[in-house]
């Protein structure tokens, strides 16, 4: 509210003034608007950090909980779900770990990180063809 009382205070006085603050109005509002999707990515964030801290101390059922949590905070996050997809994968829930880097790819197709991981993923399982979700 206050952006909209100093552009109308201006107005009128400097044209160029009134331009550039017409602007800045302009990118307060959209930032405001958007805070929402930075403290998802944030907060899903801070949920991956957490995995991979209790991951690298073998909790991997805790892992997976809080990177699940991650994809649910921010459904956008590819890195969530190739962490997630390698804890099923390390605790044999394969189909799962299928769905999760098939998930990541979509929505980071050109990530070669995850791409390497998922044909590491398909080379390993696809072989013993073992199938079986737990």
């Amino acid at each position: 509210m206050a952006h909209a009382l100093l552009f109308f205070w201006y107005s009128g006085r400097d044209p160029f003034m009134t331009v550039r603050l017409a602007t800045l109005f302009v990118l307060v509002a959209s930032v405001a608007a958007s805070p929402a999707a930075a403290d998802a990515r944030s907060d899903a964030k801070a949920l991956v950090d957490f995995g991979i801290s209790v991951a690298q101390k073998g909790l991997w059922r805790e892992a997976i909980y809080r990177w699940e949590k991650a994809v649910e905070t921010d459904p956008t996050y590819a890195a969530a779900y190739n962490d997630l997809a390698i804890a099923y994968e390390h605790e044999g829930q394969l189909v799962k770990a299928r769905k999760a880097y098939e998930k990541a790819l979509e929505l980071e197709p050109n990530n070669s990180q995850i791409q390497q991981n998922f044909d590491l993923f398909k080379e390993i399982n696809d072989r013993s063809s073992t199938g079986k979700d737990k």
